[in-house]
């Protein structure tokens, strides 16, 4: 199984947004939801490889800045179409540290 990965400190990220990392060969973005949770998707938006990270967040769902495709950050799940999915993956706090697992 995977190990997590630390990616940033807690208050890195502010309130409200995300942030891109490298983990392994992905890119990931983190979001700060808020009240300590933290939630991840694949950066790269499946419809033109934006960057989710850079995207507008609010109540959990992330719009893509170039062309306002939104996607649920607790899953992957593109709003519109629950058929399409970006990969979600696993976070957890640590400390002072935020965490990813990303499959191999």
């Amino acid at each position: 199984m995977p190990e997590f990965v630390t990616v940033a400190k807690v208050g890195a990220i502010p309130e409200g947004s995300g942030a891109a990392f490298p983990v392994g060969d992905k890119l990931v973005a983190v979001f700060n939801l808020g009240e300590g949770r933290y939630e991840a998707i694949n950066d790269l938006c499946p419809h033109m490889g934006a960057s989710l990270a850079d995207g507008h967040l609010e109540d959990g769902v992330v719009t893509c800045p170039w062309h306002a495709w939104r996607f649920r950050t607790s899953d992957g799940t593109w709003c519109d179409n629950p058929r399409i999915k970006t990969d979600a993956f696993e976070v957890r706090v640590e400390g002072d540290e935020i965490q990813v697992r990303v499959p191999e």
